[in-house]
C-alpha cells in the first residue's frame, strides 16, 4: 500500500508538470523579456533629458497624407534635435531611411522614430471599404487582407498603422460609417480582434509585421446627427453594453496602441478624459500600451472650452495621453506646465516609457531599418497574388439587396447590356475612401471587368449617362482633391438621351451608380442618404422603357433606396470594392462566384428613421399590426427597414428546419446545443452565413429585442444538406446590468437561428442559476 501511495501520485503530478510546461515556459520568457525591454527602457531613460522626453510625445506628419488644416514645418531639423518621436504620412524606402538616419545618427542618443499611416483597407493594393470587408461574415479573409496591408506597408518601410477602426455606427449619415464594421457589438469586435492579428502577425518584431492601433477611442461613431467631430452623448449603459466592447476586444487581441477621439466623453473631451483613458482602458481593463491623439485633436479641446494649449496639454497628460499627433502642444508647452507644478516629472516619463516601449516591441532598437527593404518594396507591392486576393475578397464582400425573376447572373454569351451610370468607366472612385498609398491609375473599372468576362461575346453599349453629381456646390465640397468629381462636357439631357438610346438597342440595362469616393468617410456626413438626384433622374429615363434595369451600386453607407427597390429588377450593392473592383463585379455578375455577403448595418426606407439598427429595445408601446394610434410608429412610413441587419441574397435559396434542442430547461453551466438543418434548394452552389441570436424578454434592465452571438458560414452544393449546431453557455448570456456590473440573470431566453435579424425560427429555453 505504502509503495502503490507513493509511486502512483508522483507519475500522475509528473505527468501534469509536463503539460503545464510549455505555458509555464511561455510565462517565464515573457517575464524575462519584459524585465530585459524594462532594464533597457530605463537605463535610456535615465540618459535623457526632459527636452528629448517630451521630444518623444511629438507626432509629427510627413506632408504626403494630411487629414486636417494644420500640418508641420521643419521636421528634419526637428528630428536632429530630437524633437519628434514619430512622424506619420512619409512611405517609401528612400523618404523614411533619410529620416531614420537622421534620428539614429544624428541624435545624441540614436533613438529611432515609429513611421505610421493611415492604411485603411490596404495600403498599395486596395481591399473594399472596411464596411464591405465586413459583410464578408469571413473572419479569415479580413485577417488576411490586414497581413497583405502590412505587407506591403512595411516593404515602404512603414511599422504603424492607424487602424482598425471599431467605432459602432448606428447613423448612417455619418461618413466615417464606411471605415467600421457597422452596427453589431459582438461581431464588431471579432473583426477588430482579426484585423489585429492580421496586422501584428506573431511578433511586432517580424519585418513584416505593424503595430495596429484602434480607434476611436471612444465612442465616436455616436456623433449627434451623425455630423463629423460632433457632440457624443449617452449612458454608461449604452457604453458598457453596444460601444465599448470591439475596442475591448482589439485589446484582448494584443493591440500595441490606441488613438484618442475627437469626441467628448461625459462631457469632457476623449483626448483629456481621465475616466477613458486610464481608469478604464489602463486600470480596468489592463491595456499596457501607447495612447496617440487624433489628429490635433488635443489642440480642439480648447475649443472643447477646457482652456488654453497649455492648460489642455497639461490636463490631456495627466488623463493618459502619451503622444501629440500633428498639434505640438506637448512639445511647446509640458516643459513650462513642468517648471510651473502643473505636471509631474513621473507624468511625462511614463508617457515616454510607453513610447519607447513600442518601439522597443517592435524592434526598432535592434534595428532601426529592419522595414527598409528596398528589395521588398519592388517585390511584394500589388503583386499577382494581392491582387487576387483583393479580388476575392471583394466577391465575398457584395450584398444582393433584390434579384427579381433570377435576372442575375447574367448570360456570358449572346445578347446585349446597356451599361450606363458614372460610375461604370470609372477608375477613381473603385478604391472608396481611405487610400492614401492606393494607385487609382491601376485599378479595374466595372467596363474593363465586363470585357476580361465576355469578350466580345456579349455586345456592350455604354454611356455615361448622367454625372456623379450635377450640383455645383456639393460637387465643389467633394473636390477636395484635384479632379475627384468632374462634370461631362456635355449637358445632363444630352447624356440622359445616351443612356436612353444605348438602353433601346440592349436587352438588358446594367446601371453602375452611387456614391463617389469622396462622398464617405472623414468629414464626409451627408443628411440625404440617397442616390444623387443626378443619377435617379437617368435611372428613372431608363425605366420608362421597361426593360429590365440591374443596379451595381457603389456605397459608403446604407443609402434609402425604396424607389431602386421597387423598380430595378436586381440590385448588387458592392460598396467601394477595391483594386480589383471591376473584374470581382464582373465575377459575380455572370455567376462566377455566387454573391454571399450580409449586411451588418441597417438600410432604412427613409433617413428620418435614423437612427435605425437591429439591437434596440422594445418600448412601453410597441407596434406591430392594427391601429396605428397610440403606439410606437410613424404616420407616413413603416417602422421596418428596408433591408435588415443580416440580410443578403444568394443567386440559390436556402431553406431552415426548426431549431432542434439538446434541452429545454438548464441549470449553471451546463451547455445548449441549438441545431438547425438548412437546405441548398435552388441550382446553384452557395454560401450562407447561419446567424444565431438570443432574446432576453425579461431581466433587471430593458434588453435588446435580440443580440447576434454567432455564426457559422457554410458551403452547399444545390440540393445539399447540412445540419448546422451552435452551442450557448451563459457565457452568451450576460450583459452589464444597471451596477455595470457583467453577469447574466436566470430566465427564459428565445434561442433564434437564421438567415438575417428579421428571418429567424426560435426556440424557448428556461436556464437557472
Amino acid at each position: 500500500m505504502k509503495k502503490y501511495f507513493t509511486t502512483k501520485p508522483v507519475a500522475y503530478l509528473s505527468a501534469a508538470m509536463l503539460l503545464c510546461l510549455p505555458f509555464s515556459n511561455a510565462v517565464a520568457q515573457k517575464q524575462t523579456e519584459t524585465a530585459k525591454m524594462n532594464a533597457f527602457i530605463s537605463g535610456l531613460m535615465k540618459k535623457m533629458t526632459v527636452d528629448e522626453k517630451i521630444g518623444q510625445l511629438n507626432l509629427v506628419t510627413g506632408g504626403m497624407a494630411i487629414t486636417g488644416s494644420v500640418t508641420n514645418n521643419g521636421i528634419s531639423d526637428g528630428v536632429k534635435k530630437g524633437a519628434i518621436g514619430g512622424i506619420f504620412g512619409l512611405y517609401g524606402t528612400d523618404n523614411v531611411r533619410k529620416m531614420q538616419e537622421a534620428a539614429v545618427k544624428g541624435t545624441r542618443l540614436h533613438i529611432p522614430l515609429i513611421f505610421g499611416l493611415d492604411v485603411i483597407h490596404g495600403h498599395r493594393t486596395i481591399f473594399p471599404i472596411p464596411l464591405g470587408m465586413s459583410t464578408t461574415w469571413d473572419l479569415a479573409l479580413i485577417e488576411q487582407a490586414a497581413h497583405i496591408a502590412a505587407k506591403e506597408a512595411t516593404a515602404e518601410g512603414l511599422n504603424w498603422v492607424f487602424s482598425p477602426m471599431v467605432d459602432i455606427a448606428r447613423d448612417a449619415r455619418w461618413g466615417r460609417i464606411s471605415e467600421g464594421s457597422g452596427e453589431d457589438p459582438w461581431y464588431g469586435g471579432k473583426v477588430a480582434a482579426a484585423m489585429v492579428k492580421g496586422y501584428q502577425g506573431t511578433s511586432m518584431k517580424n519585418a513584416d509585421a505593424v503595430m495596429a492601433c484602434v480607434k476611436h477611442f471612444a465612442l465616436y461613431g455616436g456623433a449627434e446627427a451623425g455630423r463629423e467631430y460632433n457632440t457624443v452623448d449617452m449612458s454608461r449603459l449604452s457604453m458598457y453594453n453596444y460601444y465599448l466592447p470591439p475596442y475591448k476586444a482589439a485589446l484582448e487581441a494584443g493591440a500595441g496602441s490606441f488613438m484618442s477621439s475627437f469626441n467628448v466623453v461625459d462631457g469632457v473631451p476623449a483626448t483629456a478624459n481621465k475616466w477613458l483613458l486610464t481608469d478604464l482602458l489602463r486600470k480596468q481593463w489592463g491595456f499596457k500600451g501607447f495612447v496617440v491623439s487624433d489628429y490635433t485633436s488635443l489642440n480642439e479641446v480648447s475649443n472643447h472650452g477646457l482652456g488654453d494649449l497649455q492648460t489642455v496639454s497639461a490636463l490631456a497628460l495627466k488623463a493618459g495621453l502619451d503622444m501629440d499627433m500633428v498639434g505640438e502642444g506637448f512639445l511647446t508647452t509640458l516643459k513650462k506646465s513642468l517648471q510651473q507644478g502643473k505636471v509631474t516629472q513621473a507624468e511625462i516619463d511614463m508617457a515616454c516609457r510607453r513610447v519607447l516601449e513600442a518601439k522597443y516591441k517592435l524592434g526598432l532598437f535592434d534595428n532601426p531599418y529592419k522595414s527598409i527593404d528596398p528589395q521588398r518594396e519592388k517585390t511584394e507591392i500589388m503583386t499577382e497574388a494581392n491582387r487576387k486576393a483583393a479580388r476575392i475578397t471583394a466577391e465575398h464582400s457584395f450584398v444582393l439587396l433584390k434579384n427579381a425573376n433570377q435576372i442575375l447572373p447574367l448570360k456570358k454569351s449572346g445578347g446585349s447590356i446597356a451599361l450606363v451610370g458614372p460610375l461604370a468607366d470609372n477608375k477613381r472612385d473603385m478604391l472608396g475612401t481611405w487610400v492614401i498609398g492606393g494607385e487609382w491609375e491601376k485599378s479595374v473599372s466595372v467596363i474593363e471587368g465586363i470585357k476580361h468576362i465576355v469578350g466580345d461575346n456579349v455586345k456592350i453599349n455604354y454611356a455615361r449617362g448622367s454625372n456623379i453629381t450635377d450640383d455645383a456646390t456639393f460637387m465643389k465640397r467633394l473636390n477636395f482633391g484635384p479632379g475627384m468629381v468632374w462634370l461631362d462636357k456635355q449637358s445632363p439631357e444630352d447624356m440622359i438621351e445616351d443612356a436612353v438610346k444605348a438602353a433601346k438597342k440592349s436587352d438588358i440595362i446594367v446601371a453602375v451608380v452611387g456614391e463617389s469616393q469622396s462622398m464617405s468617410g472623414e468629414s464626409s456626413s451627408r443628411s440625404d442618404i440617397s442616390i444623387p438626384e443626378s443619377q435617379q433622374l437617368m435611372l428613372k429615363a431608363l425605366a420608362k422603357l421597361g426593360k429590365p434595369i440591374v443596379i451595381v451600386l457603389f456605397n459608403g453607407r446604407p443609402l434609402t433606396l425604396t424607389w431602386e427597390n421597387d423598380n430595378a429588377a436586381a440590385i448588387l450593392n458592392v460598396w467601394a470594392p477595391g483594386t480589383e473592383a471591376g473584374n470581382a463585379i464582373a465575377e459575380v455578375l455572370f455567376g462566377n462566384y455566387n454573391p454571399s455577403g450580409k449586411l451588418t448595418t441597417t438600410f432604412p426606407r427613409s433617413v428620418g428613421q435614423i437612427p435605425l439598427y437591429y439591437n434596440h429595445l422594445n418600448t412601453g408601446r410597441p407596434y406591430s399590426t392594427g391601429p396605428t394610434k397610440f403606439k410606437s410608429n410613424y404616420l407616413d412610413i413603416s417602422n421596418d427597414p428596408l433591408y435588415p441587419f443580416g440580410y443578403g441574397l444568394s443567386y440559390t435559396s436556402f431553406g431552415y428546419s426548426n431549431i432542434t434542442l439538446n434541452k429545454t430547461k438548464l441549470k449553471g453551466n451546463e451547455t445548449l446545443t441549438a441545431t438547425v438543418t438548412v437546405t441548398n434548394k435552388g441550382p446553384y452552389a452557395g454560401e450562407e452565413v447561419v446567424q444565431l441570436y438570443i432574446s432576453d424578454p425579461a431581466a433587471s434592465i430593458s434588453r435588446p429585442v435580440k443580440e447576434l452571438k454567432d455564426f457559422q458560414k457554410i458551403n452547399l452544393q444545390a440540393g445539399e444538406q447540412k445540419q448546422v449546431t451552435f452551442k450557448i453557455t451563459p457565457q452568451q448570456l450576460k450583459f452589464y446590468n444597471s451596477q455595470l456590473k457583467y453577469d447574466w440573470e436566470a430566465g427564459e431566453f428565445i434561442v433564434q437561428i437564421g438567415t438575417s435579424s428579421a428571418d429567424t425560427k426560435n426556440a424557448k429555453v428556461q436556464w437557472a442559476k
